[in-house]
């Protein structure tokens, strides 16, 4: 009885598999109706001279108005751009004014993939990484901004602080659960 279930499910199984589409189907053979799509936004080129790049990109910046100065750092092919926008500014304005420079960076082919960032914070470590860089330190400051960078963005969670490898006594006051205290 079993096997007579099972061969009767696969025979249903490779005969509505089988079936031919109806009227309504849209057919499978694609070759009459091939869509050519035509690449429409800039290439990114490959930087060559990260310095004079740099420059570029800070003077298409700085051209915004609204914009006080703008520092950008290049590594390898990827750019990040910090702008330094006035401070009576109010949130929705800063907002346009980085989308206005975004635009205006996607035009140039070595800026429309950059990374545009308004915050002050950021944009005083960029000008820190790039005068590094300037300096002859590329890595070494990178790192140490970086590290900086991280350190602000993680938070420190109460219960990820470990206790020092020396065990505490029984009357140190930074024990938990100390009834006497």
């Amino acid at each position: 009885m079993r096997l007579l279930c099972v061969l009767l499910l696969v025979l249903t199984l490779a005969v509505g598999c089988s079936q031919a589409p109806k009227n309504g189907a849209p057919s499978q053979d694609t070759n009459h109706q091939q869509v050519k799509v035509q690449q429409i936004a800039p290439q990114k080129l490959e930087i060559k001279d990260s310095k004079a790049v740099a420059e570029r990109l800070e003077n298409l910046a700085t051209s915004i108005p609204e914009v006080e100065s703008s520092h950008c750092v290049v590594f390898g092919n990827t750019t990040v751009v910090g702008i330094n926008i006035r401070k009576d500014l109010d949130r929705a304005k800063i907002g346009t004014v980085k989308y206005s420079v975004a635009e205006a960076l996607k035009k140039d082919p070595y800026g429309v993939n950059a990374i545009v960032t308004a915050d002050l914070d950021l944009d005083q470590r960029l000008r820190n990484i790039r005068d590094n860089i300037q300096a002859g330190r590329p890595i070494t400051g990178f790192a140490e901004q970086m590290a900086d960078i991280i350190g602000r963005v993680m938070p420190q969670l109460p219960r990820d602080i470990r206790n020092p490898s020396a065990s505490p006594g029984p009357n140190d006051a930074n024990q938990a659960g100390s009834p006497n205290r």
